[in-house]
């Protein structure tokens, strides 16, 4: 039992019904029933208020407080944060999925952008923009009334003020809702017919869970920077109400009074303090000798060979073999005084340099290399 949740446990046995089982028990098999019920109503008292997060280990966990600005106040202590924003980002949300239907329609819980975004402010990793249809329309009424010359002067509606959203966070769920019978099932099978008595406990023991994915996407190029999965679980020894009468299964069957949408506020909660872990340690990925979208390094017969590719009207610089031994000094690369001769120090020092900046260690100044040294 964990710390704190320690309780007292009081067993009323009602005359008929479980009693008249019991009685036609032998005296070990009573014993053992006895035991495995108080095992069982250990568990309700235990487990019932806990909500595991992830695969491993437990914490109860909902997205809670407020967030203005880089501050925020009442957040959960689990929720990872960064000392600096990483850039802005706007909530997506395929309004069409499968699982959006069923978080509206039969959950009835609001969009996913609204527990999102509380958990984005907060961390302080990114700077949310709006960009949901509701939002949109808003500001353009504004737009509109400022048009219509309805504003004062002074107030500040016209263009040019809106905010790039340099990512996109899209989620999606994975329910899940099961009643397991495993601990009932363990029962009757150690003590026979004694189990048929604990079955109203399979018969109620119930595990929610929710599976989420988040995907960060760079809206500029298409390109998924990040992706995530959490989990959350929860289990509700319910059929103790059936085992021991409506007011004692009432006390222990708490999750049938809690809102599925907690589940899944710790599974968003897991997904996105990975995400955010592993964005610290951010690195992009890079096609070497290439840049992506050139061809791959997968060729096809009688297919285009691969090339360097960049934005349109910004091609990769062009660098003398000086210009580069020069910059390959400044950057700790040392191949002695820039003489724009191909010699063996400023062969390594290329090698050293391309493999640092996950190019083909070729030693050659070649076009991608000239590109990302100009770019250093």
């Amino acid at each position: 039992m964990r710390h704190g949740a320690a309780r007292r446990l009081f067993f009323v046995v009602p005359h008929g019904g479980l009693n008249r089982g019991v009685d036609r028990m032998s005296s070990k098999t009573k014993l053992a029933v006895l035991a495995a019920i108080g095992a069982a109503a250990l568990l309700a008292g235990c487990e019932t208020t806990n909500l595991k997060m992830g695969s491993a280990g437990g914490a109860d966990t909902v997205a809670t407080g407020g967030a203005g600005g880089a501050t925020s106040s009442g957040e959960n202590t689990q929720l990872e944060k960064c000392a600096a924003p990483l850039g802005t980002v706007s909530l997506v949300e395929n309004e069409t999925a499968g699982w959006y239907t069923i978080l509206r329609n039969e959950y009835r819980l609001p969009p996913t952008a609204n527990l999102l975004r509380l958990m984005v402010q907060q961390s302080n990793c990114f700077v949310v923009v709006e960009r949901g249809a509701a939002g949109m329309r808003a500001m353009s009424r504004e737009r509109e009334l400022m048009q219509s010359g309805q504003m004062r002067q002074g107030s500040q509606m016209g263009g040019g003020q809106m905010v790039a959203s340099d990512y996109g966070l899209s989620p999606e769920i994975v329910f899940n809702e099961g009643n397991t019978g495993g601990i009932g099932g363990a029962l009757g099978g150690l003590f026979g017919g004694g189990g048929a008595v604990l079955g109203a406990v399979a018969a109620g023991t119930k595990t929610r869970e929710a599976n989420v994915m988040l995907t960060l996407v760079d809206n500029r190029s298409g390109v998924q920077v990040a992706a995530s999965e959490g989990s959350a679980s929860k289990t509700d020894f319910g059929g103790m109400g059936a085992l021991f009468g409506g007011g004692a299964g009432a006390g222990l069957g708490g999750y049938q009074n809690t809102p599925q949408g907690k589940v899944i506020t710790a599974a968003f909660m897991d997904a996105y303090n990975q995400m955010v872990v592993a964005l610290r340690n951010y690195r992009a990925q890079s096609v070497q000798g290439q840049g992506l979208g050139g061809g791959g390094r997968l060729g096809v017969d009688g297919g285009a060979g691969p090339s360097q590719t960049s934005i349109p009207g910004h091609g990769g610089k062009t660098l003398s073999r000086r210009e580069a031994q020069a910059r390959l000094n400044e950057l700790g690369y040392n191949v002695g005084t820039p003489d724009g001769a191909a010699g063996p120090r400023t062969a390594a020092a290329l090698r050293a340099f391309q493999r640092d900046n996950s190019l083909q260690p070729s030693g050659r100044l070649d076009a991608a290399t000239q590109d990302v040294l100009s770019g250093k």
